[in-house]
């Protein structure tokens, strides 16, 4: 019987002790991604280097095994003002933690040596279950003029043999139902570096999380060993005067970044950077001929994992 790649399922769940299965469910869990791409059973196939008495290839062994995903999800809200969007165990994987503040859900990080959260992914895959435990990633927010904002995320866990599974039918709630922002002048109200309201093309924040498989004796774990955000964003260039970019470079200034996408309650997502430092500006191009930077930055702690937050509100 033919397997369509179609008929998938992704769930993810946040684990309360690491690498323990917490089962997630159809109903509760499930995710509505895009692009998604599976490799489940990356490693190493380790040569035996036989001295034989004949040619041929060596037998090989399998080690270093471990799983991983990619996909996008859309970067928008639950619908509902202080409730947690379906996307959270996502930042809970990748080195952030949750807090509630009123009609508010914040996400901050986690800094080296932290406990840093993780989660477990079912995909099923035309009747195949895979499974990673022990799940932890990186991503990048994404929003670009005219279109819908994303998280592209990248999720590594430790493997487990796949199994066959009736394919099960997901309740997808508000993930479904809600409309995503598409960004717009009326839609992202806010872009400001600096306290200057920026034309804006496309803006980029890497999470940058160096995820790693770290397979001991007696322990095996993925980790988020460092983090090291950055931005990247097209903006339209204004006078000097109004915002240099190049007297910031060479002076290392740091400058507040702010991001508004969204404008319904439980539908915005807002990016706080409050110590951007500008790095050079590479390039200078045109779009229909207007002249636009291409700006990049490195989120800068002031006093320690404090370089960025993203609620949801």
């Amino acid at each position: 019987m033919a397997m369509y790649w179609a008929e998938k399922l992704l769930l993810i769940k946040s684990e309360t002790d690491y690498g323990a299965d917490p089962n997630p469910t159809e109903a509760a869990d499930a995710i509505l991604a895009s692009d998604v791409k599976l490799s489940p059973m990356e490693g190493q196939d380790v040569s035996r280097e036989l001295e034989r008495t004949y040619m041929g290839a060596q037998p090989t062994v399998a080690a270093g095994l471990h799983s991983k995903i990619t996909f996008k999800v859309e970067m928008k809200g639950s619908g509902t003002a202080g409730t947690a969007p379906a996307i959270a165990p996502i930042f809970n994987a990748c080195a952030f933690v949750e807090s509630v503040s009123g009609g508010e859900v914040i996400y901050t990080r986690l800094g080296r040596g932290a406990d840093h959260g993780s989660a477990t992914v079912y995909i099923n895959i035309g009747g195949i279950l895979y499974k990673m435990l022990g799940a932890r990633g990186t991503a990048k927010l994404t929003v670009n003029a005219q279109g819908i904002a994303y998280l592209e995320c990248e999720i590594t866990g430790l493997f487990t043999m796949p199994e066959d599974q009736t394919p099960p039918t997901a309740t997808y709630g508000s993930q479904l139902t809600l409309v995503p922002v598409v960004s717009t002048t009326e839609n992202t109200p806010l872009f400001t570096i600096g306290g200057v309201q920026m034309v804006m093309n496309s803006f980029t924040l890497d999470f940058g999380n160096t995820v790693e498989l770290r397979n001991w004796i007696g322990s095996d774990s993925v980790i988020i060993s460092a983090i090291t955000e950055s931005v990247q964003t097209k903006i339209e260039a204004v006078p000097l005067a109004t915002w240099n970019p190049y007297d910031l470079a060479k002076a290392g200034t740091t400058q507040v970044l702010r991001l508004t996408n969204g404008i319904e309650a439980g539908n915005i997502v807002d990016v706080g950077i409050d110590a951007l430092q500008i790095q050079r500006p590479s390039t200078i191009d045109q779009t229909q001929g207007i002249v636009d930077w291409t700006i990049q930055g490195v989120p800068q702690p002031i006093s320690g994992n404090d370089q960025l937050t993203i609620t949801f509100r």
